[in-house]
């Protein structure tokens, strides 16, 4: 049986599917889902991530948490944790960067938050003499002080779609079309809901918003860790403060696809709504930075610096490469500007050095 005939099954048995749960099972199952059977990153795989572009990403992140670390006293037992660490080349960098620093990796426990079998092993390999340990999620990291960074994971989390329908909203859904079988997407009913009363005065009549309710748990389970004990999160994704539309896209082989043709074989992902990561931060006792450009951002930690430096060592295809590695990185014509950078830190603390309050 592949996944498309478990799905259809299930909506033939029990009705329309939420997104959500179609997402995860395209994602996650235990035997058909694509992060359980794909190696997805890089140029054999659906999709290039910024460590897969070029080091620099992965070095001034290790310095903007080293410098967040030693603002806050240099804890002498703290967790380095990142979700979602993809082929482990961005942990590997950063600790690359880093094992300068006095104390830093001795003080380190690392921990790597991922739910795919064969990530993990490419992890092992990249990381194999840091000692890492894996973790089921979120809520399984130590009671330490907790320095992490989250690099386009909360865009692969399950969400849901509502339509706006007066005072209630329309959720889509997937079911099957009666007369060809295919997947495809309806409207339930209209419903009050509750989470999304504050988007009632800026949405009209069929508008669409995403929901994704699993991103405040996680977001509150960091921003309690780092109230609580210290330490600072970077939040780094596609999307912007305040989500509005369908967003849902699928990467196959580094094209977008239909995210209904082929479950489980393409990449899903949405945009983020920072706005909603903010909130749960807060509602934790956490104190969070403004949301800023990952151009910015990266500029303000010195990555044309770092590029010039790397750039003297370098001549013919490998300089055109790294010239242009740098420009994808920041340019606002390419990831510069759509993605963003949400920090967060203790409420008495500066925020991570590239971000403001």
């Amino acid at each position: 049986m592949s996944l498309m005939q478990s799905l259809k099954h299930r909506i033939s048995l029990d009705g329309p599917l939420s997104l959500a749960d179609y997402i995860s099972e395209c994602l996650l199952h235990p035997k058909y889902g694509y992060y359980t059977t794909s190696t997805p990153i890089g140029a054999a795989g659906d999709f290039i991530t910024a460590p897969e572009i070029s080091q620099m990403f992965g070095e001034l992140i290790g310095l903007a948490l080293v410098q967040s670390w030693l603002d806050q006293g240099s804890p002498s037992a703290f967790v380095l944790a990142e979700l979602g660490p993809g082929r482990g080349t961005l942990m590997a960098d950063l600790l690359r960067a880093t094992r300068a620093v006095p104390g830093f990796h001795d003080a380190m426990e690392l921990a790597l938050v991922e739910a795919s079998p064969s990530m993990r092993e490419q992890q092992a390999r990249a990381l194999q003499d840091y000692r890492p340990h894996w973790l089921p999620s979120v809520e399984d990291l130590p009671q330490k002080p907790l320095f992490l960074i989250a690099n386009e994971f909360f865009d692969a989390l399950p969400i849901r779609q509502f339509q706006r329908a007066g005072d209630g909203w329309c959720e889509r859904r997937i079911g099957m079309d009666p007369d060809s079988g295919a997947l495809t997407l309806g409207l339930a009913a209209a419903a009050p809901q509750p989470a999304l009363a504050h988007r009632e005065g800026d949405t009209r009549d069929g508008d669409l918003v995403e929901l994704c309710e699993v991103a405040s748990v996680i977001t509150e389970a960091i921003a309690q860790r780092i109230a609580d004990y210290r330490g600072a999160a970077l939040l780094i994704d596609y999307g912007d403060w305040r989500s509005l539309g369908d967003t849902l896209q699928a990467l196959r082989a580094h094209r977008p696809t239909d995210p209904l043709t082929a479950p489980g074989e393409a990449d899903l992902t949405a945009h983020v709504d920072f706005e909603t990561l903010a909130n749960a931060a807060r509602a934790s006792g956490c104190a969070h930075s403004r949301l800023t450009t990952q151009g910015v951002f990266l500029e303000r930690l010195g990555i044309t610096d770092r590029a010039r430096a790397l750039a003297a060592h370098l001549d013919g295809e490998a300089l055109n490469q790294h010239i242009a590695a740098h420009r994808r990185l920041t340019h606002p014509d390419e990831m510069g500007t759509l993605f963003k950078v949400l920090g967060l830190f203790p409420a008495r603390c500066s925020p991570p050095a590239g971000l403001e309050k």
